[in-house]
């Protein structure tokens, strides 16, 4: 029996372990964390994750959708909360399309039961590497308790271990690898607003509350206890920013001010908001993803921000593309790896981009006139005319299009809802059929 050594035991490579332990493979996962499981789980301590069509595609791959699903609520589209109290309904996609809100942590929980039901899977925890041999295909490990190192040999290495990865790391000291990281100048602070005291929630369950604010926001998505994971992205420093917050009076006084209907139902947030950290955005990109036996997936390979709700659903799906070439290729691992980077890199690329982009979106344009009625237009076209236009957002969390094809794609459609916009009546005539039939024309030419 062929044996895997999976360095993280993360959302990606706890479902990675259940792929390769279906396919007959002996896998050991290193952890360096502590077993989540014996932890106790607090929402609001990681940004809650938003699951669409890709995730749910390598989830049914593996057979885990149905035991995801009991800790998954829908969310059918954005609410957008005005500072007046006004709210705006945004659908994400067609009526019943929903994306998910999940725990990371409660995810990653029930992922390792999953993967230690699987088959030969064995996980170990509190394990951090120290070191790969690429020639070897060998990973040497360190305990965080002991401090003894073991080194590990097996016939492939597969680095899960994140948007900082060890595996990654090693990587970078070889000849001609590419790297690139990038921070945004915005971080974020996580906050958790409760339940009711009867254990109601105080907002609807079945959304993503957004409160745009121009060069900062608030989001929120629930949690299955009633309570919501709320984040805060801002600038660190600056006239408004995280840097200019530093006394909970300061920061009772911005949320009355900023986002007066969430201070009244959470009027302790000066007290909640010092109990998280703060903490970074950043995006990762390198090349290649592979070295002998050796290779990078999920975040190790392309970490992005969380802006298009894509980072745990593009790892997912690079499962899904391995289960895919294993299924063309066999056992034949140098071409199997060999082509899996050459068509990943172009999408993790693509989704870097699509998620930045996404950021301003929601910051600055979820609100504007011009905006809204933009994707009135392209949602009328798409209900009309499936087959010739599908807005970018569907293209990415609705549909298994590559994201390098969705971005392309995208800039297309942009280009042709730049003209239409241009109009100087287009806010009377957007409904007629002079529109449509423009929009038809410039698809066509």
């Amino acid at each position: 029996m062929k044996k895997v050594t999976i360095v993280g035991g993360g959302l990606v490579g706890s479902l990675l372990a259940v792929m390769m332990a279906q396919k007959g493979y002996s896998v050991q996962i290193f952890e360096r964390r502590p077993d989540i499981r014996k932890a106790e789980l607090s929402a609001g301590k990681s940004i809650n994750l938003a699951l669409s069509d890709r995730g749910w595609r390598a989830l049914d791959i593996v057979g885990l959708s149905d035991e995801v699903r009991k800790i998954a609520i829908p969310m059918y589209g954005r609410k957008m909360h005005a500072v007046d109290g006004e709210i705006t309904d945004q659908p994400y996609g067609l009526e019943g399309q929903a994306i998910y809100s999940v725990s990371r942590g409660g995810l990653n929980a029930k992922m390792l039961e999953m993967a230690e039901a699987a088959g030969d899977v064995n996980i170990h925890f509190n394990e951090k590497c120290v070191g790969v041999d690429f020639e070897k295909n060998a990973v040497t490990l360190k305990n965080a308790h002991t401090g003894e190192k073991q080194t590990v040999e097996s016939d492939l290495i597969f680095g899960s271990d994140g948007a900082f990865s060890a595996v990654r790391a090693q990587m970078q000291k070889t000849d001609r690898f590419n790297y690139q990281q990038e921070y945004l100048p915005d971080g974020y602070r996580e906050l958790l607003l409760p339940a009711n005291d009867d254990g109601s929630y105080k907002l609807d369950k079945n959304a993503l509350h957004i409160w745009p604010r121009g060069r900062f926001m608030l989001i929120a998505l629930a949690n299955l206890d009633g309570s919501f994971t709320c984040t805060l992205f801002m600038p660190f420093e600056g006239e408004t920013s995280f840097e200019s917050l530093k006394t909970e009076e300061q920061v009772e006084q911005f949320f009355q001010e900023t986002f007066p209907d969430f201070y009244e139902i959470m009027p302790n947030v000066g007290a909640d908001y010092f109990d998280h950290p703060l903490s970074s955005l950043a995006i990762i990109r390198c090349y290649p993803w592979v070295k002998e036996k050796v290779a990078l997936i999920g975040d190790s390979a392309h970490a992005i921000v969380p802006f298009y709700g894509q980072g745990m659903n593009s790892g997912m799906e690079d499962v899904t593309v391995l289960h895919e070439l294993m299924e063309a290729h066999g056992d034949d691992w140098g071409s199997l790896l060999e082509e899996f980077q050459k068509l990943r890199k172009p999408d993790g690329d693509a989704i870097a981009q699509l998620a930045v982009d996404n950021y301003y979106v929601m910051r600055d344009y979820v609100a504007d006139e011009n905006f809204l009625l933009r994707k009135k237009i392209e949602k009328k076209i798409f209900e009309k005319h499936p087959d010739k236009w599908m807005p970018l957002y569907s293209q990415v969390t609705f549909s298994h299009i590559r994201y390098s094809e969705a971005l392309k794609k995208g800039k297309e459609q942009d280009a042709i809802m730049d003209r239409i916009m241009e109009r100087d009546n287009i806010h009377e005539i957007w409904d007629s059929d002079e529109i449509e039939k423009e929009i038809l024309s410039l698809l066509n030419s």
